[in-house]
């Protein structure tokens, strides 16, 4: 019975709520274990109230032993809490556990520094592979990520009827199918147009039709997978690390440096609280005690 209820639930996340994919197997993976484990104590304990707070407080003292972070905890209580607010409305009030409130230390967010995203766009590089689709392909998946802060996610859905290329602009679908506007930068948008020639060559050696911007070697569709490993290969060819994530946090982050409105940074990364956005802000207040430090005569700091 349960199991029918989890399935129902996360159908209606699906189909209602219009969470993502990666959200909805995080949920079903979190409340899969917990329902397994309750099972095991309710046949084992009978005549103890299905709800006993003893299964709750019991899983969570296992899952700390086994090493689980606060964080994964944190989101196993939201997964729950959603689910319970769905078997209320279905008539299971005698299952409903009280729910602890777990806290957790956020880590600041990882970002290329300033100099070197620059050093990415110059094309100063000595690649061999610089007249070919591949590297222009991933060239423009990473100016993408850092001059529009998209999720990879969002760039692997892009199609080329997204790319306004007169105004400058690109439309994006984001977490719950909400669409969103966002700027493209004019440095971005000629590399663009360079990009759409070799992608148009490219697409008829292959005979592909996909409307997709961003295309394999066999004209298909990248996938989120490809997008983060081919981002990944081309910091590295560049001598730098990064992921597609880290990317989001530059742009973000380097908004911010330089005098951006944290609403409008909102806004452009499809943040659906302001909170979330927040967090930036003390990513640039370590930058500046960084730099007090190492330059301040009175700072404290040890040269």
């Amino acid at each position: 019975m349960q199991q029918k209820t989890l399935v129902a639930f996360l159908k209606d996340l699906a189909e209602t709520k219009h969470r993502s994919a990666k959200t909805i197997e995080a949920y079903r993976h979190d409340l899969s274990n917990w329902l397994t484990f309750l099972n095991t104590q309710q046949d084992k304990f009978p005549s103890s109230p299905k709800n006993d707070p003893l299964y709750l407080r019991m899983y969570l003292q296992q899952r700390m032993s086994d090493g689980v972070s606060n964080r994964s905890i944190a989101r196993f209580l939201s997964a729950l809490s959603g689910y319970q607010r769905f078997l209320q409305r279905h008539g299971g009030k005698d299952e409903l556990f009280k729910l602890p409130r777990i806290k957790y230390t956020s880590k600041l967010p990882t970002f290329v520094p300033q100099g070197e995203a620059s050093r990415l766009f110059e094309h100063g590089n000595t690649r061999e592979d610089k007249q070919t689709y591949s590297y222009w392909r991933d060239y423009l998946m990473v100016a993408l990520l850092y001059v529009t802060g998209l999720r990879r996610e969002e760039l692997a859905g892009l199609r080329v009827s997204d790319i306004d290329l007169h105004r400058g602009l690109a439309t994006v679908i984001g977490k719950g199918n909400k669409e969103r506007i966002v700027p493209v930068g004019e440095a971005t948008l000629e590399d663009l147009k360079r990009f759409l020639e070799v992608r148009r060559l490219h697409t008829a050696a292959t005979e592909s039709g996909s409307p997709h911007l961003f295309l394999n070697k066999k004209g298909e569709p990248l996938t989120v997978r490809s997008v983060d490993r081919l981002v990944k290969a081309f910091g590295k060819g560049e001598g730098l690390e990064f992921t597609p994530h880290t990317l989001r946090h530059s742009f973000a982050t380097h908004l911010l440096e330089n005098g951006a409105d944290l609403l409008l940074i909102k806004e452009i990364l499809g943040h659906s609280s302001l909170s979330t956005t927040q967090k930036y802000t003390h990513v640039t207040s370590e930058v500046m005690k960084k730099a007090y430090h190492s330059a301040h005569p009175r700072s404290g700091s040890r040269k």
